[in-house]
């Protein structure tokens, strides 16, 4: 049988859904259980909560006078205004940064004030503050500089304005430096000591609460380009933010900016079908395109222009910047893909790939598409005529791509970033020891070990569920986004129908999932290659994807867009729980148990092609071929649960794992409880613990779980003793350490044992047991 493994860790997050609590939430909120339970599982467990969520207002928006020098700033832009002073925007190349420009320059000509706008070439100044443009500007008659979308790291450029006589006002969202420049105001929402609610915000998002403290109101007007700034940035798309994009997407539905209807036609986007993914696939890729080919400055005239004409100048050439992006990329991507599979490249864990006359501006693009091809880390360079290899880089979720480069910056000329991406400059001379380096660190941060990444899965549905009305429930939830992606379905029991490779290149995916008399149909970009194996056994394939509305010459239907697909089943599933149901224990195979009292509860419920086994130490039998186990509660010990496995030698493993209450969060007693239960034995006899144990935990204001704990300790230790359920003290006990009775140190292994079987990663545990069949 053929195998297409599953690129992501399916992480189900509930074995039934929806739960009693999802239930709950769902009556008192007045939503749908399905709504409810995706709700809950992202932290939105209360009425208030979730309404608040479902139903963004104005009222949700911080007062921007908290940001911290706000009003300093403001102070500064309004004396400015009121000097006849000319004020210059300073932005940034990207979507963020042109719509951040865009917001400002607005809101400062609309109040009458002398101001311009520069927004720095990428390849000519460089991201952020530059000296020699800062002097250009101050020479030409700027008299106040504001930033947006940069300047927390521009402490050499401000210190030039600073010695000029210019004031600099920064307004920015990224990450805070060490040493943060002299500028005359720094608006920023994660400030250190600043009491703003919300640190999420992008440039734009900072640019509206600029414009909003100007305005002393909401600035309706400027929405939209919060909007588009705010998702092109995939900042979080929760609190402040998701009340931007949620208002700003019902203003472009009817937007009257000449220019983005103009982009918007040439993109394709039909106003009245616009989401937020026209933003991240339409309307924030051109505005990038301009500033990775050539000079951005094009698109904040763009977005502000008022003349027709000029907008659709733009906006054509715009298109044909995007255009000739999507070139550069599909033809470095071709190059940079089978270098990563040569033989120099195949068998490392994370990447550098080069090459000549690749354009720097899409690099980054290009490296993520190595990523999500490879699933490994990737850097990709162009190397220039004078030896220097310049690009960027991306990375997965299970490697810090920044700590890996950082320790190694003596091979490197020029480097930034963070987690997932970086920036670099590197003499040709030095890739080789850099890519050493790097399988090092990749050694170092065991990324090999780490598995598939992991993605929440909010329910495993059968095809029939998905109805328009589940999916109007759905809708509720957006705009989607980073901290509040779209929600994922996995389809485990359908058959895949009329399979088909569909593009002009044949690279994408067609196919239907059926189920009875259900059908629905499914796209996964891509996959075309798998055709003839999913033809071959159409019923063995799982989906996973996200539910959505296909428009197609008016007609709406409800298709699923493919994120992930296996054929063939995982031979192990983790399933961790901390409630038994009975769906878990009704099919074929071994049941094996840890512990006597949850043996004893389930063994007789079990079909008859099953079978119980309680583990004490060792495991006579041998399974049949082909056998699949259940582990159905978590050991004390993981070695029990290896050797097991070790005897057993299943094929396939489901690990359910069940803790119904975890020790780890529980802790171990303190000082004072044991001081307390200590005091009261002492001067208390003939106490029936049997029946009285919920009345003294109320009464010593300790857990019950912890205080029965406590009195096992205590009666090993010989300080109690217990007949027929009536506990006494003993008197002058002998003295002894709690760590020696053997309950305490069975609670310590068991704790250990949480940690490494519940606590760590769905993958790596995933990974773990297989490496036992």
């Amino acid at each position: 049988m053929l195998v297409i493994a599953a690129q992501y860790q399916w992480n189900i997050k509930n074995v039934d859904q929806p739960s009693a609590e999802a239930q709950a939430l769902a009556k008192t909120a007045e939503i749908s259980p399905i709504v409810a339970q995706i709700l809950w599982n992202r932290g939105y467990q209360t009425s208030d909560t979730a309404h608040a969520f479902l139903n963004p207002g104005p009222e949700q928006l911080h007062d921007p006078s908290l940001l911290h020098d706000m009003q300093k700033g403001v102070d500064r832009i309004e004396d400015a205004i009121g000097s006849d002073q000319q004020i210059t925007i300073y932005g940034d190349y990207d979507a963020d940064g042109v719509t951040s420009t865009s917001i400002l320059y607005e809101t400062l000509n609309e109040m009458g004030a002398k101001v311009n706008t520069y927004i720095p070439n990428r390849f000519t100044d460089g991201y952020g503050p530059n000296v020699a443009a800062f002097k250009k500007l101050i020479a030409a008659g700027t008299q106040l500089i504001v930033t947006v979308d940069n300047g927390v790291a521009g402490n050499e450029a401000i210190a030039a304005a600073n010695e000029a006589g210019v004031d600099v006002v920064v307004t920015d969202h990224h990450e805070l430096p060490q040493e943060l420049p002299a500028a005359y105001a720094i608006i920023h929402p994660r400030y250190p000591g600043a009491e703003y609610p919300f640190g999420g915000l992008s440039g734009a998002g900072v640019a509206f609460k600029v414009a909003q403290a100007l305005r002393e109101e909401i600035p309706q007007d400027v929405l939209d380009l919060a909007a588009i700034g705010t998702v092109a940035d995939l900042v979080p798309l929760v609190d402040e933010n998701r009340v931007l994009v949620y208002f700003g997407l019902q203003l472009l539905k009817q937007d009257e900016r000449p220019g983005l209807q103009a982009l918007m036609a040439g993109a394709g986007i039909k106003p009245e079908e616009l989401t937020e993914q026209s933003i991240g696939f339409g309307i924030a890729p051109r505005l990038n395109a301009l500033g990775r080919l050539e000079d951005a400055s094009p698109a904040v005239e763009l977005l502000t222009t008022l003349d027709d004409a000029r907008a659709k100048e733009l906006a054509q050439q715009t298109e044909e910047k995007n255009r000739k992006r999507q070139e550069l990329v599909q033809q470095i991507s071709q190059a940079a893909l089978a270098q990563a599979e040569d033989a120099d490249h195949r068998n490392r864990a994370a990447l550098i790939i080069s090459g000549h006359d690749w354009h720097e501006g899409v690099l980054g693009i290009v490296a993520s598409k190595v990523v999500e091809t490879t699933g490994k880390p990737a850097l990709v360079l162009n190397v220039n005529e004078d030896g220097r290899a310049k690009g960027s880089g991306r990375s997965v979720a299970a490697f810090n791509l920044f700590e890996a480069l950082d320790g190694h910056r003596d091979l490197m000329t020029a480097f930034g970033g963070h987690h997932m991406a970086v920036g670099l400059t590197v003499p040709s001379e030095q890739l080789g020891a850099l890519a050493d380096a790097l399988d090092q660190e990749a050694a170092n941060q065991k990324l090999t070990e780490s598995g598939p990444a992991e993605v929440p899965v909010a329910a495993s549905l059968e095809v029939g569920t998905v109805t328009p009305k589940l999916y109007q429930e759905l809708a509720q939830l957006a705009p989607f986004g980073t901290d509040n992606s779209q929600p994922l379905f996995a389809f485990e029991t359908a058959t895949l129908t009329q399979i088909k490779a569909i593009g002009k290149d044949k690279s994408h995916l067609k196919f239907q999932l059926q189920e009875g008399n259900h059908q629905l149909d499914a796209i996964q970009f891509g996959a075309g290659k798998n055709v003839a194996a999913l033809s071959a056994e159409p019923d063995s394939a799982a989906v996973l994807g996200a539910i959505e509305d296909n428009v197609w010459q008016g007609r709406h239907s409800l298709q699923v867009m493919v994120k992930d697909l296996r054929l063939a089943d995982n031979p192990v599933k983790v399933e961790r729980t901390n409630q038994l149901h009975q769906k878990m224990f009704q099919q074929p195979g071994t049941y094996v148990f840890f512990h006597n009292n949850v043996f004893r509860q389930l063994a007789n419920q079990l079909p008859e092609t099953a079978t119980a086994l309680l583990y004490d130490g060792s495991v006579a039998e041998k399974l049949p071929a082909n056998s699949t186990v259940f582990i159905v509660d978590c050991p004390d010990a993981t070695t029990d649960l290896e050797t097991v496995l070790k005897q057993l030698q299943p094929t396939q493993i489901t690990a359910y794992l069940y803790k119904k209450e975890s020790l780890s969060q529980l802790g171990m007693p303190t000082r004072s409880q044991y001081a307390k239960l200590f005091k009261f034995v002492a001067t208390h006899q003939q106490v029936d613990v049997g029946h009285q144990l919920a009345q003294l935990a109320t009464f010593l204001q300790i857990p019950r779980t912890q205080l029965v704990f406590m009195i096992q300790v205590f009666f090993e230790c010989g300080f109690i003793a217990i007949d027929h359920g009536i506990m006494n003290g003993v008197a002058n006990p002998e003295h002894k350490d709690l760590t020696a009775a053997p309950s305490y140190q069975l609670r310590q292994q068991q704790m250990q044992t949480e940690q490494d079987l519940l606590a760590c990663p769905a993958a790596a545990l995933t990974k773990r047991l297989a490496s036992l069949i």
